[in-house]
């Protein structure tokens, strides 16, 4: 880790949306070279579906793509981190997504001790979406 730098939890949430707004794999790829650069971790997934549905595929997806990019460990706390950040980050959205459908993607970030994970949603019917960002996390 680049010990130049000191990252706290308003940098870390900031780095988290900036990878769930990326808008391919390539732009992904090469934003988490970046951050791993300066010892911030990210992950991403993609996701989307009718949004009481896809709740529980969303929070599993985090946890899973933050554990094979290396983020979090194999461990019941910082699993439940990323868990209960991707909860939070769901349960801000739930006014404008109740019985829509949602696609998007969710950015995850760590440096250290902090987590964060960003939602972003296009929420809505056919071409008529609203968009919105939900925000959580989590300190280890």
């Amino acid at each position: 880790m680049d010990s130049k730098h000191h990252f706290g939890s308003k940098d870390i949430a900031s780095a988290a949306i900036k990878i769930a707004l990326t808008s391919d794999r390539n732009e992904e790829k090469q934003m988490q070279a970046e951050f791993v650069s300066i010892g911030i971790y990210t992950a991403a997934a993609d996701y989307g579906g009718e949004f009481i549905t896809s709740v529980m595929k969303i929070v599993e997806r985090a946890v899973v793509s933050s554990k094979r990019e290396g983020v979090i460990s194999d461990s019941h706390v910082e699993e439940g981190a990323v868990a209960g950040a991707t909860h939070e980050a769901l349960t801000q959205i739930i006014p404008k997504a109740m019985g829509l459908n949602v696609g998007g993607k969710i950015g995850i970030a760590r440096y250290k001790d902090h987590i964060s994970v960003a939602i972003f949603f296009g929420i809505g019917l056919l071409h008529l979406n609203e968009v919105s960002i939900g925000l959580g996390h989590r300190v280890l």
